[in-house]
């Protein structure tokens, strides 16, 4: 295994306890025990893989055949029950975290299906459904509205990271390139949408007619 590779594991495993972390964080809002914060934190850390390896047929899905995952996961998430305080004035750093783990998911999870012979464009969904569906279960077990259904720019991000990868690949250029190039693409876009506040357009209701009476 290269040097390449094994920093992907080590930034995958960070992924997972990042990602974790954020799903406990919104535990600590709406205040669950314990036994919920690690609940929540697998849900997010684990949702997107899991529902792309269902959707590809690879069972048992990756954090059954990898125990120390929902480990890491744990941990992580049992860390913010006992020092959320200091985590909450952090917030910034997790967020910032949060986006290189967005990408780094999209780019692996679009690999993954590329492997398994799914299509390009399956490919691309894919790899955004890695990287976003744990955080839409974890915002809609805690009644909270989605990230991706706010202005916020969160999944276009993930799915530029996916798609920059296929199409590098099938261009072709070399695997590492591909994977660099679309984890920068998508944390590079999530990165300026944190720095400058940007969001897609919001629908605005217009004003409604005043027309003619037929009578």
């Amino acid at each position: 295994m290269g040097r390449f590779d094994t920093a992907l594991q080590v930034l995958d495993l960070l992924g997972i306890a990042v990602f974790a972390a954020s799903g406990a964080l919104v535990a600590s809002r709406k205040q669950l025990d314990v036994v919920g914060f690690v609940l929540i934190g697998m849900i997010t850390g684990f949702g997107g893989g899991t529902v792309r390896d269902l959707l590809l047929g690879r069972t048992p899905v990756f954090w059954l055949r990898q125990p120390e995952l929902p480990a890491i996961a744990a941990v992580a998430a049992l860390l913010v029950f006992f020092f959320a305080h200091r985590i909450e004035s952090r917030f910034k750093a997790l967020l910032w975290a949060d986006a290189l783990g967005l990408a780094l998911f999209a780019v692996l999870g679009a690999e993954i299906a590329l492997i398994a012979g799914a299509e390009p464009w399956a490919a691309v969904l894919l790899g955004t459904v890695t990287a976003t569906v744990g955080g839409i279960i974890r915002d809609v077990v805690c009644m909270e509205l989605p990230l991706i259904l706010r202005k916020e720019i969160y999944i276009t991000a993930a799915a530029a990271a996916a798609a920059a990868y296929v199409a590098l690949r099938l261009a072709p250029l070399p695997r590492d390139l591909s994977l660099m190039a679309g984890i920068a693409l998508g944390f590079g876009i999530r990165a300026a949408a944190i720095w400058r506040g940007w969001s897609l357009p919001a629908f605005k209701p217009r004003p409604a007619r005043d027309y003619p009476d037929e009578r």
